[in-house]
C-alpha cells in the first residue's frame, strides 16, 4: 500500500487582480511540495500534463526530473502522459532518461485524456481517439519489453529491429493506465495485464466497485496474476486539524476548481449541501481531520484493495501554506496509522 500527492498544475484568476496565475511560481511551488512529501517519508509524487492556458505542466518529465535532483527516495510518476497525442518513442526516452536522474525511481502513467486541447494541438483526429491510443499503447509496451523493436501500425512509420536508447536504470519502467471510469479502459488494462488508476472525481465510491470487479475478473480470465493488477485511486484532497475546519477551508478552493470558467464550458457548480455530501464518509473528496481520512483511505482499501492512494492535493488555487499543512498531516499522522493498521513498515513502501 503506497501513499502519495498528485499535481495537476492549474492555474487559477487571482480574484484581487484578475489576472491569471504565474505558471513559473505555480511550476516552482509544485516542485517545493514533491520535495516535502519526499523529505516527510511519501511514497509517490504524480504530477499531470495538460496543453492549455489553465495549466503551468505541458511535459511532466521536466519538472520531475528537476525534483530527481532534490529528493532521494519518493517515486516519480505523470498523471497522465496523455499518449494519444504522444510519440511513444520520445515518451519512453524523456522516462528512461528520468529514471537515470531519479536512480530508478521513475514511473509513467499513460491516459486518453478527457480534454480536446492536446488533440488540436498535435493534429490528432478525435475521430481515431480509441484507435490512435490503443495502437500507442502496443507501440510503448512494445518499447518497454525490448531493447529492439519491430512495430508497424496505421498512425505512426513503422520500426524494424530499430533500439530506442537509452533504457532505464530499472529492468522496464513500470507502466500504469490511467482511467476515467469507463468499462472500456478497465477492460484494455486488464487485458494488458497492466495496473490501473482510477480517478474518483464525484459521487459515491461504492458506484466504483463493480468496475474494479470487472477489471480484476477480466484480467485473470486474460491470464494475468492477481498480483499484476494493481489498483491506485486519486481523489481531491485536503486535511485539516478539524473535520469542519478543513470542510470549510477547502470549500472556496474547491469550488473555483469545479466551477466552469466560460459559458457553457466544462464543469459544475457545487452547492454547500453538495459539498457536504461529496465530503461524507462514502462521498468522492477525500477530506476532513486526520481520523477522518485515514478512516476513509481504509474504507477504500476494504472495498477495492487498492494498493495505492493519490491525493491531489493544490487545486483551485489553494495557497502554499494550506498545501504544506496538508502534506505535513498525510505524512505525519494518516500515513504511519495506516501503515500501522496494515502491517507495513513505517516507513516508504
Amino acid at each position: 500500500m503506497e501513499l502519495g500527492i498528485l499535481s495537476l498544475s492549474d492555474l487559477q484568476t487571482d480574484p484581487a487582480t484578475g489576472t491569471l496565475h504565474d505558471p513559473a511560481r505555480r511550476t516552482r511551488e509544485i516542485i517545493s511540495y514533491a520535495i516535502a512529501a519526499d523529505q516527510a517519508g511519501l511514497d509517490v509524487f504524480a504530477l499531470g500534463e495538460h496543453h492549455s492556458p489553465d495549466f503551468s505542466v505541458a511535459n511532466p518529465a521536466i519538472p520531475l526530473a528537476a525534483i530527481a535532483q532534490a529528493t532521494t527516495r519518493i517515486r516519480l510518476t505523470s498523471a497522465v502522459s496523455v499518449l494519444s497525442t504522444l510519440d511513444p518513442v520520445r515518451l519512453h526516452q524523456d522516462f528512461a532518461s528520468l529514471d537515470h536522474l531519479s536512480d530508478g525511481r521513475a514511473e509513467i502513467i499513460a491516459g486518453r485524456s478527457a480534454f480536446l486541447d492536446a488533440f488540436t494541438l498535435f493534429g490528432i483526429d478525435p475521430a481515431d481517439y480509441d484507435e490512435v491510443f490503443a495502437e500507442k499503447i502496443d507501440l510503448l509496451l512494445a518499447i518497454r519489453d525490448s531493447e529492439y523493436v519491430t512495430w508497424s501500425g496505421r498512425h505512426r512509420p513503422a520500426l524494424d529491429h530499430l533500439p530506442v536508447p537509452p533504457r532505464p536504470q530499472q529492468a522496464r519502467l513500470p507502466l500504469w493506465l490511467g482511467v476515467g471510469g469507463t468499462p472500456s479502459s478497465a477492460e484494455r488494462a486488464a487485458r494488458l495485464g497492466l495496473p490501473m488508476v482510477l480517478g474518483l472525481i464525484g459521487g459515491d465510491i461504492r458506484s466504483a466497485r463493480p468496475l474494479i470487479e470487472h477489471y480484476r475478473a477480466v484480467g485473470q480470465a486474460a491470464g494475468h496474476a492477481p498480483e499484476t493488477l494493481r489498483l491506485g485511486v486519486t481523489s481531491h484532497f485536503y486535511i485539516g486539524k478539524t473535520s469542519q475546519g478543513a470542510r470549510a477551508d477547502l470549500y472556496p478552493y474547491y469550488r473555483e476548481y469545479l466551477r466552469p470558467k466560460t459559458p457553457g464550458g466544462r464543469g459544475w457548480l457545487v452547492s454547500p449541501e453538495q459539498y457536504q455530501a461529496i465530503a461524507g464518509p462514502f462521498g468522492a473528496l477525500m477530506t476532513g481531520s486526520p481520523q477522518e481520512v485515514i478512516d476513509k483511505i481504509l474504507t477504500e482499501r476494504e472495498l477495492f484493495g487498492i494498493d495505492r492512494f493519490m491525493g491531489q492535493v493544490d487545486f483551485g488555487g489553494m495557497p502554499p501554506h494550506m498545501v504544506g499543512d496538508s502534506i505535513e498531516l498525510l505524512a505525519t499522522e494518516v500515513a504511519p496509522a495506516i501503515r500501522k493498521e496494515l502491517g507495513l513498515p513505517p516507513g516508504p513502501a
